[in-house]
């Protein structure tokens, strides 16, 4: 039996990093069977070798995300315990800045790696379930771009394609129907930025929401491109979309090829770019998994239930 400790400090930075009634230590206890407990500010780690080492990384992470973002949720618990569990690397990429001293944080090593892509390629595509970050963090790294005036635009673009659902015969004109595709790329926004400032730069220009038809025939230069949801192009709309990219522009492209809304018999454009585009210099694929999602805890079951039952058809 071997053990470590964990110096913390106030009682209050105890409660914060543990949880509630101890929520959060119940969560590593529920997955490392290391012997856990607290004396004079101290957390004391007993047990066997690999389980003290995986327990007090998580906790030594857990303390670290504490100090960055001020909080420690359920979920947020959850993502580090399974990546120690599973012998991922602790995340080295640098937080992403959004002004205003904000900062938003990989949580899986998949999201690390996504960013890193997009901080290094000016073509990167990304795939993988729903809650996985796709969006979130390709917008978060246009904004921390557009901060640090290395872009001077943001283009937000999603295919207006129906999930099972009719909107042509909704009230209202072509902008009211076109909204609710929108809406998730303006949610984004809207965690990263105060909404005075959002509009602001609606009203300027510097961001645009566009559904992907309006795309055509232009040239964005010095832009932060982003299509959301590209399961649900076509073949020719995904390269109209591709070529629109102009001098000092960057490109992210984001869906999940197992949600595609397309008529039947209708080849998705993001499945063709990622055959096609794979030898092109300048051009990242990352593909994100069920480990990366970082929505409530059962999204990750959800997704896995649906995955096991196309397997057993």
């Amino acid at each position: 039996m071997i053990e470590s400790t964990i110096s913390v400090g106030a009682a209050e930075n105890l409660v914060l990093l543990l949880g509630t009634q101890d929520q959060h230590l119940k969560q590593i206890r529920s997955t490392i069977p290391a012997n856990i407990s607290t004396r004079d500010g101290k957390i004391l780690v007993q047990g066997n070798e690999q389980d003290v080492i995986q327990a007090t990384a998580v906790l030594e992470e857990m303390r670290l995300r504490l100090r960055k973002d001020g909080t420690l949720d359920a979920d947020a618990v959850s993502q580090v315990i399974r990546r120690v569990a599973s012998g991922e690397d602790t995340l080295s990429t640098d937080p992403i800045g959004v002004g205003s001293g904000r900062s938003i944080h990989p949580r899986t090593k998949g999201q690390a790696d996504y960013v890193q892509a997009i901080r290094e390629s000016a073509l990167v595509f990304c795939t993988g379930p729903a809650g996985t970050g796709k969006t979130y963090l390709a917008v978060a790294t246009a904004v921390e771009a557009l901060q640090a005036q290395r872009i001077r635009k943001i283009v937000l673009v999603r295919p207006a394609v129906e999930a099972g659902e009719s909107l042509g015969y909704l009230p209202g004109d072509l902008e009211a129907k076109i909204n609710p595709y929108l809406r998730p790329l303006l949610d984004a926004l809207t965690e990263m930025m105060d909404f005075d400032q959002m509009h602001r730069y609606m009203d300027e220009d510097v961001i645009e929401v566009v559904p992907l038809a309006y795309m055509r025939g232009r040239t964005l230069n010095r832009a932060f491109i982003i299509l959301d949801e590209a399961q649900n192009t076509t073949v020719s709309q995904m390269k109209m979309f591709l070529t629109r990219m102009g001098e000092g522009s960057q490109i992210v492209v984001s869906g999940d090829t197992s949600q595609t809304d397309l008529p039947p018999h209708t080849k998705s454009g993001l499945i063709d770019a990622l055959a096609r585009l794979r030898d092109i210099e300048g051009f990242a694929k990352v593909v994100l998994s069920g480990k990366d999602i970082v929505r409530h805890r059962l999204v990750q079951d959800i997704v896995r239930a649906y995955e096991e039952g196309k397997k057993k058809k």
